[in-house]
This record gives structure tokens, C-alpha cells and sequence, in this order.
């Protein structure tokens, strides 16, 4: 069995906390762990190809991917970089293309939380003995409310096997996010589950049941596979080919259709963390229904949601609130409301506002930086760069930057020059000189940087050479 980790999507709902490049499987939002850890953490115990994942995700992610599963000291199977996304069935065909056709995929959303890890072992062991037989199996999870932002899944009555207290089920349909009236109907007829996105099959019989119904998008993601090329620890895909393949999730593409799709039910505290209030439904709770993360001074408040990336957040009198605190936004928000934050991030996206895809704190492969101040000619950021770490040799057309060192030693390439500047030494590069920054020592540089011109955007980068292959894009 592989397990096949989904790491592509952007948590929009989750919005100021979670952004496009820095989505909420990322973020420590459950526990201590990010949400990537904790689906990689959930698989010990499992079996020892278990703890080899695949793991699928965009370009923009590869360091952040590798970064967290280096933490847990994970070596996986793979990293596939999907230059464009496409939805999850040729991101799964993709997995499969990659396994022997025999080899079980185990296809688990890198970005939710199940608390009964017994009971979610054995709905997999079940699965995988459908799957060997060649079922194309899905996991419904347990409805506890008639909740309208998920999908659902109608089991036939009669199971086609069973284990433990646990039942395989044919499918009788897949049905949309349904109205309130209708969700209910559902959980009190006991004959529909949450659809959970969750799947395994032999990566054979997955690529049978796409070549029936979605040869188009087989072929592409042949050719974006077969023309594909290993940099580092990642799999780059051939851009073209995938660009040229269709759009589909895995339940249009190939679950509503195939005759040997099974569900079997998960009922092991499940939840995708799909909005604020679903993060507040299952985080640990103050005597007057508060979860607070953070900095957090709540007074005659409650049953609300109230995190604190960074400064002192104080509420007065308020109920049933959603209020979240980053360096460079904060949302308030009805707790009945949240599903309609994304509505937000797409005003923001219309306005081309930098808000909607980072942080004010953005990673890099490097280290990070964090923009401090900023106006039309202006901006200054603090730059940490890890130990034996160094960014590209570069220069820009529109800027000229200052650095001064803050802490640590740092070996600057400058035009021909290569100096080593110490705590409280400084140096300027001038517009079009190329340039690099390297971190020798043993502790964090940190450094800095003042830079002035017309024109500051992160595009004004021209890379001749990267150890993290980022030279050749663009």
C-alpha cells in the first residue's frame, strides 16, 4: 500500500490564516503538528511502505512539503509537482502512473484531522482488502448534523463484505451540497455518509477505470509523466502536457460512474476543517465556549472563535464571532457566516491585492523574510537565511538594495567581490549588479534590507544560478 498525500489545495475558507502560498495543510491548526504532519503521523503503525508516501502538490509548496516531512524524519516515495493544477483524478492518475499497477494507492487529503486512529486503521484495512479483490473503495464519513457544505454518498442496503463491526457498501449515488431540509433528510435516513475524498485502489484498476471514461485525460497525464524530469527530491511534470489535460475531480471522472465502487463508513472524529467554525467545533473550549489561540483577553465573550498570530486581540460583549488576528489582516465574522469568507478572497483577488496569496512572512527554501515597512519607493524586510543555506545569484533592473547585519556572518558575492560581513556591518548593491547572499556559519543570519527604486515587486528577479533550481523558472 502507498499512501498518496494531496498537498494542492489553497484553504480559501481559512482566509487571513490560510493563503494561496501558504495554504492551511501547512499551519499547526489541530495540534502542535501542521495538518501534512499530522496525515503522515496518522499512518504509523499501518505498514512499513506506509511511512513512504507519495506526495503531489505545486511548485510553489515543494520546499514547505519537503521542509515538514524532513521534521519527521519521513523519506518519501516521491514528490510530484503538478505545474498547473487540474483537480484530483489526473493528480491520482498521475500516483498510480508512478506505482506498479498491482501496488495499492491509499488517497488521503493532506489537510484533515480524524481523532480515533484504531477506527481509521480499520476502515483501511477493509479497504484494502476490497481493493485487492478490485473495488474502487471510498471512505463516508458517519454524518453527527446535517451539515450543507459537504457532499454526500447513498449506500445500498445490502453490504458486500464486512470485518469487524465494519461493512463495505455498494454505492447507490453521489449526491451535491444539499439545503438544510434536504441534509437532514439525509443523516435521519441512515442510508447516506459524508464524502470524505478519501479513496484506495490497485493503481491498475484506477488507470482501467479512467481509460473507460476519461481517455483524454489519461493520455495527458501519460505524456506529462513520461516527460517528466527529476530535480532534486521533486518530480517536475512536462508543463505543456499537463496544462493540456482536463479538469476533473475523481467522483465526476471515475466513483459516479464505474460499477465497483464501494464506500465503507468512518465513523473516527472526522472533520476537513472547512471553515472557522468547524476549527471551532473541535478545538478545546473556555467555560464560556471560547477558543482562544494566542494572545487573547476575552471579556463577556462567548461561544466565539478568537486567534492571535502575533499582537494582544481583546474582545468586549460579543457572541457567536469569528475573529482572526494576522500581521497584515484581521477578519471578523459571523460564526454563521463563515462559509462565506471565500467571497472575501475573491474581492481580494479581483483587486490583485497581495493579501489573498501571502503573508506578510513568506518562506523560502532558504529561510524566510518578513516585510516590515513599505511605501512606493521603499520597502524594508528582515531576512533570515539557515545555516549553510544561500540565496541565488541574482539582480534586479528596478532596485538597488542596503543590507546590514543584525546577527551571524554573511558571505556576500558582489559583482566580482566576495566580502564576509559581520553583526553591525553593512553593504549596497546597486541597480543591475549581480549578487548573492550565503549564510556560512552555524546560527541564522539575519540581516536587514533596505531596498529603494521605482519598482519593488518579487518579479523584479533575474536568477543565473540556484541550488534550488529555481533559475530556470519564470
Amino acid at each position: 500500500m502507498i499512501p498518496v498525500v494531496l498537498s494542492g489545495g489553497s484553504g480559501s475558507r481559512l482566509w487571513p490564516l490560510s493563503r494561496a502560498h501558504y495554504p492551511k495543510q501547512f499551519i499547526p491548526l489541530a495540534s502542535e503538528q501542521t495538518m501534512l504532519q499530522e496525515t503522515l503521523g496518522r499512518l504509523q503503525g499501518l505498514s512499513a511502505e506506509a511511512l513512504s508516501p507519495l506526495v503531489i502538490c505545486n511548485e510553489q509548496h515543494r520546499f514547505m512539503v519537503a521542509e515538514q516531512l524532513r521534521e519527521l524524519d519521513v523519506l518519501a516515495k516521491g514528490i510530484l509537482l503538478e505545474p498547473v493544477g487540474r483537480n484530483t483524478a489526473p493528480a491520482v492518475a498521475l500516483a498510480a502512473l508512478a506505482a506498479a499497477p498491482d501496488e495499492i494507492l491509499l488517497v488521503l487529503p493532506a489537510d484533515h484531522v480524524i481523532n480515533d486512529i484504531g477506527a481509521f486503521h480499520s476502515a483501511i484495512e477493509l479497504a484494502c482488502r476490497e481493493a485487492e479483490k478490485g473495488a474502487l473503495v471510498t471512505f463516508g464519513v458517519v454524518p453527527t448534523s446535517a451539515q450543507t457544505g459537504y457532499g454526500y454518498i447513498q449506500a445500498a442496503s445490502e453490504g458486500v463484505a464486512s470485518e469487524g463491526g465494519l461493512v463495505a457498501q455498494r454505492i447507490q449515488q453521489f449526491v451535491e451540497k444539499p439545503d438544510l431540509a434536504t441534509a437532514q433528510a439525509y443523516v435521519d435516513s441512515g442510508d447516506y455518509y459524508w464524502n470524505s475524498g478519501m479513496f484506495a485502489f490497485k493503481a491498475g484498476r484506477y488507470l482501467e477505470e479512467l481509460a473507460r471514461f476519461q481517455p483524454d485525460m489519461l493520455n495527458a497525464c501519460r505524456a506529462a509523466f513520461d516527460g517528466a524530469r527529476v530535480d532534486m527530491d521533486f518530480t517536475r511534470l512536462d508543463k505543456a502536457a499537463f496544462s493540456a489535460c482536463p479538469d476533473d475531480s475523481i467522483d465526476y471522472a471515475v466513483m459516479e460512474k464505474t460499477d465497483n465502487a464501494v464506500v465503507i463508513p468512518l465513523d473516527a472524529g472526522w472533520s476537513d476543517i472547512g471553515s472557522w467554525s468547524a476549527l471551532w467545533d473541535i478545538s478545546a473550549k473556555d467555560e464560556q465556549g471560547n477558543s482562544c489561540k494566542g494572545d487573547v483577553l476575552a471579556v463577556d465573550t462567548h461561544d466565539s472563535y478568537l486567534h492571535s498570530n502575533g499582537r494582544l486581540l481583546a474582545t468586549v460583549g460579543i457572541k457567536d464571532l469569528v475573529v482572526v488576528e494576522t500581521d497584515d489582516a484581521i477578519l471578523v465574522a459571523d460564526k454563521s457566516r463563515v462559509q462565506d469568507v471565500k467571497t472575501v478572497v475573491n474581492q481580494l483577488k479581483a483587486q490583485g491585492r497581495s493579501e489573498r496569496e501571502s503573508h506578510r512572512k513568506v518562506y523560502r527554501p532558504w529561510g524566510f523574510y518578513d516585510s516590515i515597512a513599505a511605501n512606493g519607493r521603499y520597502q524594508a524586510k528582515r531576512i533570515v537565511v539557515n545555516p549553510g543555506a544561500r540565496l541565488s545569484l541574482q539582480k534586479h533592473y528596478h532596485r538597488a538594495e542596503h543590507w546590514v547585519v543584525v546577527q551571524g556572518t554573511g558571505l556576500v558575492t558582489r559583482g566580482e567581490e566576495e566580502l564576509t560581513l559581520a553583526v553591525n556591518e553593512s553593504i549596497y548593491i546597486p541597480i543591475g549588479m549581480k549578487h548573492r547572499l550565503e549564510n556560512p556559519g552555524r546560527i541564522p543570519l539575519e540581516i536587514i534590507e533596505v531596498q529603494t527604486g521605482d519598482y519593488l515587486g518579487e518579479d523584479d528577479i533575474v536568477r543565473f544560478d540556484d541550488q534550488y533550481g529555481r533559475a530556470e523558472e519564470k
